[in-house]
């Protein structure tokens, strides 16, 4: 099908060296995308789609799905939850059971939770995905992995890309206040993953790739330029958080990794959303938490070259550090989810003193480097918050029913959550977690 309004590349050698490329074989991004439904349909030779939605996503798009379909004849099944599912074991079992195998396509009609079930459906039957999205709310649509919570932990699943994502933004003009905003958030979150990819480059190897970055930092901006035109609902600004998002989850399929897309400020929301699971504490969309933690970040980020390095220090602190008493820390912080953290630890050993000698050691020589990077990446913490103040966004722990005496802890958490070098343990290398916590929350006098 010929592509409209948004154009990507499917298969593109790249000076990093590698090829890269997307399963997705089309991205509509359109007033009035939905039309094209039955001639992808055609055009990818399904004769009975399996409609999957929840009671609002139905209500938003799924009955217009339904219509355009049995106008062209097409038999349908479908599964609509009764109400907004949440990303678990229960979520997956449902669409499994009422599942219909005689379906030769899966039709999604959502945003997050629903887009990463529909994935998943579509990986367990090996039948083929087309996401018909709701909301621009979040960067997973174009990706190959399902955020989902799995025994208690925020875990990101390997999944399959959609073959097609529908963008009607008739549809999407029309999402909640709250998910136009989620969707910025996860946008503003950009500039910490980016930064933190190309750190992670400096001081461990990690590949990086120039391009890829590229990608993500022109759609971000374009973001931010119409962001003033996001609350009311202008179809620019409003495709324009889209087309962010599907870049985003594109430069994840292109690089093999989530590295453009997420940071320490996705670990701040993963760990709020642990703690929810856990313990019932308050959690928001994860949009709206990474935009809070995008802001907490690039405060902290603002302290690095304030706070004086110490060699020798550093090396102390690493050499006496206490992973028994921090793993028990750990648990008592998120339950049983931590389990998964700690056992990660025993295969990656980044608390080695050995290792962290290395990893030191480059730190320490490319310093200025570093934070000539954090610059150019990084915008300052006030144009972050003059932006997020302008949208009537939440800016602060507190907004989101967080408890901002746990900030410090999260933070220190969010080293263990997946195996990529973040702020967090920039600062625990350095021996300078106490001082950033100091930033979020005061002095704080328990161990870090």
């Amino acid at each position: 099908m010929e592509q409209t309004h948004f154009t990507y590349q499917k298969e593109f050698h790249c000076s990093c060296g590698r090829t890269h490329r997307t399963q997705i074989q089309d991205i509509l991004i359109e007033k009035g995308a939905l039309r094209h439904l039955p001639e992808l349909l055609k055009e990818y030779r399904a004769q009975k789609p399996f409609l999957l939605a929840d009671k609002n996503t139905y209500e938003a798009a799924g009955q217009k799905v339904r219509d355009i379909l049995t106008a062209e004849a097409f038999p349908l099944s479908s599964y609509v939850f009764a109400d907004s599912p949440e990303p678990d074991e229960s979520a997956v079992g449902s669409c499994v059971m009422h599942f219909d195998v005689t379906c030769d396509i899966i039709l999604a009609v959502g945003s997050g939770v629903l887009n990463d079930l529909g994935k998943l459906l579509s990986h367990i039957s090996g039948k083929p995905y087309i996401i018909i999205a709701t909301a621009p709310s979040m960067d997973g649509y174009a990706s190959a992995t399902s955020s989902m919570a799995m025994d208690g932990l925020k875990v990101s699943l390997p999944t399959v890309c959609p073959k097609a994502i529908l963008g009607d933004t008739d549809i999407l003009r029309q999402a909640p206040r709250r998910m136009l905003l989620a969707g910025l958030g996860d946008m503003l979150a950009k500039y910490i993953s980016i930064c933190e990819w190309r750190l992670s480059h400096i001081i461990t190897g990690e590949y990086y790739c120039e391009t890829i970055a590229g990608l993500v930092r022109k759609a971000l901006a374009k973001c931010v330029q119409s962001a003033d035109g996001l609350l009311g609902r202008d179809e620019r600004a409003v495709a324009a958080v889209f087309e962010g998002l599907i870049t985003g989850g594109l430069a994840m399929g292109y690089a093999g990794i989530s590295r453009p897309a997420s940071g320490v400020e996705h670990y701040f929301s993963h760990i709020w959303d642990m703690r929810g699971l856990e313990f019932h504490t308050s959690t928001d969309l994860h949009g709206i938490q990474c935009a809070v933690a995008t802001l907490i970040a690039a405060r902290l980020y603002e302290q690095l070259p304030l706070i004086p390095l110490n060699r020798e220090a550093a090396l102390l602190h690493a050499a006496s550090f206490d992973y028994e008493a921090w793993s028990l820390r750990l648990r008592e912080f998120l339950g049983k989810g931590a389990d998964a953290m700690i056992a990660l630890e025993q295969r990656e050993h980044k608390y080695d003193p050995a290792l962290h000698a290395k990893r030191l050691a480059i730190i320490l020589d490319r310093w200025d480097e570093i934070l000539s990077v954090i610059r150019e990446e990084i915008p300052p913490s006030s144009t972050l918050e003059q932006l997020l103040t302008s949208l009537k966004a939440p800016k602060t722990a507190a907004e989101l029913k967080v408890d901002p005496a746990t900030l410090p802890m999260t933070f220190a958490a969010t080293r263990d959550i997946r195996d990529k070098y973040v702020l967090s343990r920039l600062a625990w290398d350095l021996d300078i977690t106490r001082r950033l916590m100091e930033t979020l929350n005061g002095p704080q006098t328990a161990k870090e």
